[in-house]
Protein backbone atom coordinates (compact mmCIF):
# COMPACT_ATOMS: atom_id res chain seq x y z
CA UNK A 1 0.00 0.00 0.00
CA UNK A 2 1.34 3.12 -0.88
CA UNK A 3 1.46 5.99 1.54
CA UNK A 4 0.72 9.16 0.00
CA UNK A 5 2.93 11.85 1.56
CA UNK A 6 1.23 15.38 1.98
CA UNK A 7 1.55 18.27 -0.12
CA UNK A 8 4.05 20.99 1.17
CA UNK A 9 1.49 23.51 1.85
CA UNK A 10 -0.12 21.40 4.04
CA UNK A 11 3.32 20.24 5.44
CA UNK A 12 3.65 24.12 6.31
CA UNK A 13 0.51 24.29 7.61
CA UNK A 14 1.22 21.70 10.00
CA UNK A 15 4.31 22.93 11.32
CA UNK A 16 4.70 23.39 14.92
CA UNK A 17 3.76 26.71 15.85
CA UNK A 18 6.63 27.48 17.79
CA UNK A 19 8.68 27.02 14.80
CA UNK A 20 7.21 29.99 13.11
CA UNK A 21 7.63 31.95 16.27
CA UNK A 22 11.45 30.98 16.52
CA UNK A 23 11.33 32.39 12.33
CA UNK A 24 9.06 35.45 13.07
CA UNK A 25 11.20 36.77 16.32
CA UNK A 26 14.50 35.96 14.64
CA UNK A 27 16.42 38.78 14.40
CA UNK A 28 17.21 39.97 11.48
CA UNK A 29 20.57 41.23 11.94
CA UNK A 30 24.11 38.74 12.16
CA UNK A 31 24.70 37.74 15.80
CA UNK A 32 28.47 39.62 14.64
CA UNK A 33 26.53 42.77 14.16
CA UNK A 34 26.37 43.16 18.46
CA UNK A 35 29.64 42.89 18.92
CA UNK A 36 30.84 46.31 18.90
CA UNK A 37 28.13 47.70 20.99
CA UNK A 38 28.85 44.86 23.59
CA UNK A 39 32.17 45.44 23.74
CA UNK A 40 31.05 49.25 24.19
CA UNK A 41 28.97 48.24 27.01
CA UNK A 42 31.21 46.04 29.06
CA UNK A 43 34.56 48.49 28.51
CA UNK A 44 33.05 51.80 29.65
CA UNK A 45 29.94 50.42 31.57
CA UNK A 46 30.31 46.81 33.14
CA UNK A 47 33.64 46.77 34.46
CA UNK A 48 34.29 50.33 35.40
CA UNK A 49 30.86 49.34 37.88
CA UNK A 50 32.32 46.33 38.75
CA UNK A 51 35.79 48.10 39.21
CA UNK A 52 33.81 51.05 41.50
CA UNK A 53 31.64 48.17 43.81
CA UNK A 54 35.20 46.50 44.39
CA UNK A 55 37.51 49.35 45.10
CA UNK A 56 34.62 51.35 47.34
CA UNK A 57 36.34 48.56 49.70
CA UNK A 58 39.90 48.95 49.56
CA UNK A 59 41.86 52.12 50.01
CA UNK A 60 43.33 53.00 47.04
CA UNK A 61 45.57 55.52 44.64
CA UNK A 62 46.42 55.51 41.06
CA UNK A 63 48.74 52.78 41.57
CA UNK A 64 48.19 50.35 44.90
CA UNK A 65 45.24 49.43 46.51
CA UNK A 66 44.80 47.84 50.26
CA UNK A 67 41.86 46.13 51.39
CA UNK A 68 39.98 47.59 54.38
CA UNK A 69 36.35 46.44 54.62
CA UNK A 70 33.44 48.36 55.26
CA UNK A 71 35.37 51.34 56.72
CA UNK A 72 34.86 53.26 53.89
CA UNK A 73 31.41 53.19 53.97
CA UNK A 74 31.59 53.53 57.87
CA UNK A 75 33.10 56.67 57.55
CA UNK A 76 30.77 58.09 54.45
CA UNK A 77 28.09 57.41 56.98
CA UNK A 78 30.00 59.04 60.00
CA UNK A 79 29.97 62.62 58.05
CA UNK A 80 28.24 64.99 58.56
CA UNK A 81 28.39 65.88 54.68
CA UNK A 82 26.32 63.11 53.93
CA UNK A 83 23.07 63.26 56.35
CA UNK A 84 23.38 67.26 54.75
CA UNK A 85 23.93 66.10 50.88
CA UNK A 86 20.97 63.05 50.94
CA UNK A 87 18.52 65.17 52.27
CA UNK A 88 19.18 68.26 49.94
CA UNK A 89 19.52 65.48 47.08
CA UNK A 90 15.78 64.09 48.05
CA UNK A 91 14.61 68.09 47.93
CA UNK A 92 16.01 68.63 44.84
CA UNK A 93 14.75 65.48 43.22
CA UNK A 94 11.20 66.47 44.82
CA UNK A 95 11.63 70.51 43.54
CA UNK A 96 12.27 69.62 39.89
CA UNK A 97 10.59 66.24 39.27
CA UNK A 98 7.30 68.14 40.90
CA UNK A 99 7.57 71.33 38.80
CA UNK A 100 8.77 69.57 35.44
CA UNK A 101 5.30 67.44 35.75
CA UNK A 102 3.28 70.31 36.66
CA UNK A 103 4.79 72.95 34.06
CA UNK A 104 5.69 70.27 31.45
CA UNK A 105 1.33 69.14 31.27
CA UNK A 106 0.58 72.70 31.19
CA UNK A 107 2.46 74.30 28.47
CA UNK A 108 2.01 71.02 26.54
CA UNK A 109 -1.60 71.91 26.82
CA UNK A 110 -1.11 75.01 25.35
CA UNK A 111 1.29 73.98 22.87
CA UNK A 112 -1.21 71.55 21.40
CA UNK A 113 -3.78 73.99 21.05
CA UNK A 114 -4.88 76.19 18.16
CA UNK A 115 -2.37 78.90 19.13
CA UNK A 116 -0.31 81.16 16.64
CA UNK A 117 2.86 80.51 15.85
CA UNK A 118 2.40 76.58 17.83
CA UNK A 119 5.22 75.00 15.88
CA UNK A 120 7.78 77.95 17.04
CA UNK A 121 6.90 78.36 20.13
CA UNK A 122 7.58 74.49 20.61
CA UNK A 123 11.21 74.46 19.61
CA UNK A 124 11.98 77.46 21.71
CA UNK A 125 10.44 75.20 24.99
CA UNK A 126 12.53 72.79 23.47
CA UNK A 127 15.86 74.52 23.11
CA UNK A 128 17.49 75.18 26.29
CA UNK A 129 17.61 70.78 26.64
CA UNK A 130 20.07 71.23 24.17
CA UNK A 131 22.54 73.82 25.45
CA UNK A 132 25.48 72.66 27.90
CA UNK A 133 24.24 72.56 31.35
CA UNK A 134 27.80 73.84 32.41
CA UNK A 135 27.26 77.10 30.05
CA UNK A 136 24.09 77.61 31.69
CA UNK A 137 25.39 77.28 35.38
CA UNK A 138 27.40 79.72 34.27
CA UNK A 139 25.34 81.91 32.27
CA UNK A 140 22.54 81.76 35.38
CA UNK A 141 25.02 82.23 38.24
CA UNK A 142 25.93 85.77 36.61
CA UNK A 143 22.70 86.68 35.89
CA UNK A 144 21.32 85.99 39.27
CA UNK A 145 24.61 87.71 41.10
CA UNK A 146 22.66 89.96 44.29
CA UNK A 147 24.17 92.90 43.26
CA UNK A 148 24.87 92.63 39.48
CA UNK A 149 22.65 90.51 38.63
CA UNK A 150 19.52 91.44 35.75
CA UNK A 151 16.87 89.37 37.46
CA UNK A 152 17.62 91.50 40.48
CA UNK A 153 17.69 94.51 38.61
CA UNK A 154 14.37 93.68 37.00
CA UNK A 155 12.94 93.02 40.74
CA UNK A 156 14.18 95.93 41.53
CA UNK A 157 12.84 98.11 39.12
CA UNK A 158 9.30 97.28 40.09
CA UNK A 159 10.18 97.66 43.67
CA UNK A 160 11.16 94.01 44.90
CA UNK A 161 13.85 93.18 46.67
CA UNK A 162 15.56 90.08 45.21
CA UNK A 163 17.23 87.82 47.80
CA UNK A 164 20.69 86.72 47.42
CA UNK A 165 20.01 83.51 45.48
CA UNK A 166 23.18 81.52 45.22
CA UNK A 167 24.44 82.83 48.51
CA UNK A 168 21.62 82.96 51.04
CA UNK A 169 21.52 79.23 52.37
CA UNK A 170 17.93 79.05 52.33
CA UNK A 171 17.58 80.18 48.59
CA UNK A 172 20.81 78.50 46.93
CA UNK A 173 19.17 74.88 46.45
CA UNK A 174 15.84 76.27 45.56
CA UNK A 175 17.58 78.30 42.55
CA UNK A 176 19.44 75.98 41.49
CA UNK A 177 16.57 73.80 41.28
CA UNK A 178 14.64 76.70 39.32
CA UNK A 179 16.94 76.52 36.84
CA UNK A 180 17.15 72.83 36.57
CA UNK A 181 13.81 72.90 35.74
CA UNK A 182 14.32 76.03 32.92
CA UNK A 183 16.21 73.40 31.27
CA UNK A 184 15.02 69.87 31.41
CA UNK A 185 11.39 71.53 31.17
CA UNK A 186 11.25 71.48 27.23
CA UNK A 187 11.67 67.32 27.31
CA UNK A 188 9.12 67.15 29.69
CA UNK A 189 6.92 68.79 27.34
CA UNK A 190 7.97 67.17 23.90
CA UNK A 191 6.68 63.77 25.91
CA UNK A 192 3.62 65.57 27.25
CA UNK A 193 2.85 66.69 23.76
CA UNK A 194 3.39 63.51 22.24
CA UNK A 195 0.90 61.92 24.68
CA UNK A 196 -1.47 64.42 23.77
CA UNK A 197 -1.38 64.28 20.00
CA UNK A 198 -2.02 60.67 20.34
CA UNK A 199 -5.11 60.66 22.06
CA UNK A 200 -8.53 59.76 19.93
CA UNK A 201 -9.92 62.96 19.29
CA UNK A 202 -13.35 60.53 19.66
CA UNK A 203 -13.02 60.33 23.49
CA UNK A 204 -12.99 64.57 23.82
CA UNK A 205 -16.03 64.43 21.73
CA UNK A 206 -17.74 61.67 23.47
CA UNK A 207 -17.32 63.49 26.59
CA UNK A 208 -18.75 66.60 24.94
CA UNK A 209 -21.56 65.47 23.61
CA UNK A 210 -22.35 63.87 26.66
CA UNK A 211 -21.98 67.34 28.51
CA UNK A 212 -18.90 67.14 30.59
CA UNK A 213 -17.16 70.11 31.08
CA UNK A 214 -13.39 71.25 29.74
CA UNK A 215 -11.95 70.13 33.50
CA UNK A 216 -14.34 66.91 33.93
CA UNK A 217 -13.45 66.20 29.85
CA UNK A 218 -9.52 67.10 31.49
CA UNK A 219 -9.68 64.66 34.77
CA UNK A 220 -11.57 62.15 33.51
CA UNK A 221 -10.40 61.49 30.02
CA UNK A 222 -7.11 63.26 29.10
CA UNK A 223 -5.27 62.54 32.47
CA UNK A 224 -5.96 59.23 32.79
CA UNK A 225 -4.72 58.54 29.08
CA UNK A 226 -1.71 60.53 29.79
CA UNK A 227 -0.46 58.20 32.65
CA UNK A 228 2.76 56.39 30.27
CA UNK A 229 3.77 60.07 29.58
CA UNK A 230 3.17 60.94 32.98
CA UNK A 231 5.14 58.08 34.14
CA UNK A 232 8.04 58.94 32.07
CA UNK A 233 8.49 62.29 33.13
CA UNK A 234 8.08 61.52 36.89
CA UNK A 235 11.22 58.66 36.19
CA UNK A 236 12.98 60.73 34.02
CA UNK A 237 12.95 63.83 36.16
CA UNK A 238 12.82 62.23 39.60
CA UNK A 239 16.60 60.19 38.54
CA UNK A 240 17.28 62.72 37.07
CA UNK A 241 17.08 64.66 40.10
CA UNK A 242 18.73 62.27 42.37
CA UNK A 243 22.07 62.19 40.10
CA UNK A 244 22.43 66.04 39.44
CA UNK A 245 25.79 67.17 39.63
CA UNK A 246 27.51 69.56 36.62
CA UNK A 247 24.81 72.54 37.46
CA UNK A 248 25.20 72.32 41.30
CA UNK A 249 28.83 71.97 41.00
CA UNK A 250 28.59 75.03 38.19
CA UNK A 251 26.58 77.38 40.15
CA UNK A 252 27.58 77.18 43.85
CA UNK A 253 30.13 74.11 44.10
CA UNK A 254 27.84 73.03 47.44
CA UNK A 255 27.94 76.58 49.22
CA UNK A 256 27.59 78.52 50.53
CA UNK A 257 29.25 75.92 53.07
CA UNK A 258 27.26 72.72 52.49
CA UNK A 259 24.13 74.03 52.61
CA UNK A 260 23.47 72.89 48.42
CA UNK A 261 25.70 70.16 48.86
CA UNK A 262 23.54 66.99 47.19
CA UNK A 263 25.80 62.79 47.57
CA UNK A 264 27.58 63.86 43.93
CA UNK A 265 28.96 66.88 45.20
CA UNK A 266 30.06 65.16 48.29
CA UNK A 267 31.52 62.32 46.67
CA UNK A 268 33.43 64.73 44.32
CA UNK A 269 35.00 66.60 47.31
CA UNK A 270 36.09 63.78 48.22
CA UNK A 271 37.83 62.56 45.48
CA UNK A 272 39.34 65.95 45.06
CA UNK A 273 40.84 65.36 48.33
CA UNK A 274 42.44 62.09 47.08
CA UNK A 275 40.23 59.98 49.12
CA UNK A 276 39.37 57.49 46.29
CA UNK A 277 38.18 54.78 48.09
CA UNK A 278 35.62 56.92 50.01
CA UNK A 279 34.52 58.20 46.91
CA UNK A 280 34.05 54.93 45.55
CA UNK A 281 31.83 54.21 48.07
CA UNK A 282 30.17 56.99 48.06
CA UNK A 283 29.51 56.22 44.36
CA UNK A 284 27.66 53.01 45.79
CA UNK A 285 25.58 54.60 47.94
CA UNK A 286 24.55 56.87 45.64
CA UNK A 287 23.84 53.75 43.09
CA UNK A 288 21.89 51.98 46.15
CA UNK A 289 20.06 55.00 46.82
CA UNK A 290 18.55 55.77 43.42
CA UNK A 291 17.46 52.01 43.04
CA UNK A 292 15.99 52.08 46.44
CA UNK A 293 13.71 54.86 45.15
CA UNK A 294 13.42 54.78 41.47
CA UNK A 295 12.57 50.52 41.33
CA UNK A 296 9.78 51.05 43.98
CA UNK A 297 8.32 54.37 42.29
CA UNK A 298 8.63 52.57 38.84
CA UNK A 299 6.49 49.49 40.34
CA UNK A 300 3.97 52.09 41.33
CA UNK A 301 3.74 54.31 38.53
CA UNK A 302 3.38 51.28 36.02
CA UNK A 303 0.96 48.82 37.74
CA UNK A 304 -2.01 48.08 36.37
CA UNK A 305 -0.77 48.80 32.78
CA UNK A 306 -0.90 45.22 30.50
CA UNK A 307 0.60 44.96 27.09
CA UNK A 308 -1.61 45.15 23.88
Amino acid sequence: MTQTLPSPAVRETASPPSRKRARRSASPYPTWFYLVPAVIYIGFFLVPTLLSFYFAFTRWDLFTSEWVGLDNFRTFFDQQEFSIGLKNTVIYALITCTLKVVLGLAIAMVLTSAIFARGYLRSVIFFPTLVSTIGIGLAFTVLLNPEKGLVNNLLGSVGVDGPAWLVDPSWALVSVAFVDVWKGLGLATVIYIAGLVSIPAEYKEAARVDGASAWHTFRHVTLPLLKPATSTVILLSFIGGLRSFDLIWAMTKGGPGFTSDVISSVIYKQYQAGYFGLSAAGNVVLFLVVTALAVPLSWYLNRGEVES
